[in-house]
């Protein structure tokens, strides 16, 4: 359990209940009710591809790995959490769509596409995709028990480690072919560079392995995460300014000076929580202290003053991107309040229900349920945005709820 570095009084508390009861609702009423509501594709199996803001569904479009396997984790997260049928009978659904047709039977790992009916429409092995098939199946195991679900995720990590994983430089290559082979475009997605290795297929990787050691005590992978927390500092990290770098070439060049805010935030909790999960104390106080130093950073330079939230880019001094997505803003909530909590430092948690009120007022949808993509920066809801797609899920916004009610909780008996 993280340490509490300051105790509150009885008033606090009850205001820390109060906050912890509204990430309940946000995420029973409205998040999980949202995906079980309108996601679910009943006439192809699996779920729905793409819909709209305002609940248009896309029958045909393709489904997306990334948005299966975080379904999955959300809905084991859920169910082992509350114990609720409903919650398992999502998550069945997502392991066994993820298990029937995005395993790739012949060559292992996950195919990046299917088509509406599940047909593989891309095979490449987007190593990102496959780290949240780890991390949704080594979560499904942890709620389940179910023992295949951990052979697979484990099968899935072995496929990493073979073909991935560069044993000159260190660290992972970002994409193959179906069968492994090498290819020329390796980007993630329309907006990343075509480069060999990044920051967050490496922190997603991270995260994925994180999860699975935590459910499997295995000592080769125990190292690969020592591994994995070492190259983020070292390689990932620009430690003169405590953000991470985006972009590498395979010697681990960087290739751009893009700031990222949402991921160093992300990344600031996610690395803490890789070191304790790792348990080795040495480690965890090398770590405590970029934590909180990149929480700073983004407290700093990355939150608008004037209306709240989290930028989204910047680059070359001045933000090039001043959108708020969802995502960053969840990310926000958690990382200021682990900085919190390591700290003590009250403009941390302050930070945390700031961004959360943000979202409250701008990100939540209201209307048709679940949160916007996100706004501009004068608050209007960013046009032609989905409410579901290969990107947009329900990981980000559940799991702030989940990790805010275990945190608050947490606070309030320090």
């Amino acid at each position: 359990m993280l340490h509490i570095a300051k105790k509150v009084n009885r008033l606090q508390r009850e205001e820390l209940r109060s906050v912890k009861n509204q990430f309940h609702q946000e995420l029973r009423d409205n998040i999980l009710r949202f995906w079980t509501g309108h996601a679910v594709d009943v006439e192809n199996g699996g779920f729905h591809g793409y819909i709209t803001n305002d609940l248009k569904v896309t029958k045909n479009a393709p489904k997306a790995s990334v948005l299966n396997a975080r379904i999955l984790w959300t809905y084991s997260t859920a169910y082992r959490i509350f114990k609720t049928d409903e919650y398992l009978t999502m998550a069945k659904r997502a392991y066994d769509y993820l298990a029937d047709h995005f395993i790739d039977p012949e060559y292992s790992g996950v195919y990046w596409m299917l088509d509406y009916k599940g047909k593989p429409i891309d095979s490449k092995k987007q190593i990102y995709a496959i780290a949240f098939a780890i991390y949704g199946l080594a979560e499904y195991f942890q709620a389940t028990g179910d023992q295949q679900s951990l052979e697979k995720a484990i099968g899935l990590y072995q496929a990493i480690e073979e073909h991935s994983y560069d044993p000159e430089n260190q660290g992972y290559f970002e994409a193959l072919s179906r069968d492994w082979g090498l290819l020329a475009d390796m980007s993630l997605s329309p907006k990343d560079l075509n480069v060999k290795k990044s920051m967050n297929t490496h922190l997603h990787i991270l995260e994925a392995y994180t999860q699975l050691l935590r459910v499997w005590k295995d000592e080769a992978l125990a190292g690969k995460l020592r591994e994995l927390i070492r190259i983020t500092m070292d390689r990932i990290l620009n430690r003169k300014k405590d953000r991470f770098q985006l972009f590498f070439d395979e010697c681990w060049h960087s290739q751009a000076d893009i700031v990222s805010f949402g991921h160093d935030i992300e990344g600031s909790w996610l690395l803490y929580e890789a070191a304790e999960v790792l348990g080795d104390p040495a480690v965890l106080a090398e770590v405590k202290p970029i934590a909180l130093r990149m929480a700073e950073n983004v407290l700093e330079h990355g939150i608008d003053t004037q209306d709240g939230g989290l930028f989204y880019e910047a680059e070359g001094g001045r933000f090039t991107d001043t959108n708020k997505d969802w995502w960053p803003q969840a990310e926000a909530v958690v990382g200021f309040c682990n900085a919190y909590q390591l700290s003590g430092e009250e403009c941390f948690l302050d930070a945390s229900f700031a961004v959360w009120d943000f979202i409250k007022r701008r990100i939540v949808d209201k209307q048709y349920g679940e949160w916007f993509w996100g706004v501009s920066k004068d608050g209007k809801v960013q046009d032609g945005r989905e409410k579901v797609g290969p990107w947009k899920c329900p990981y980000h916004n559940s799991r702030m709820c989940f990790e805010m009610m275990q945190r608050l909780d947490e606070i309030r008996g320090g």
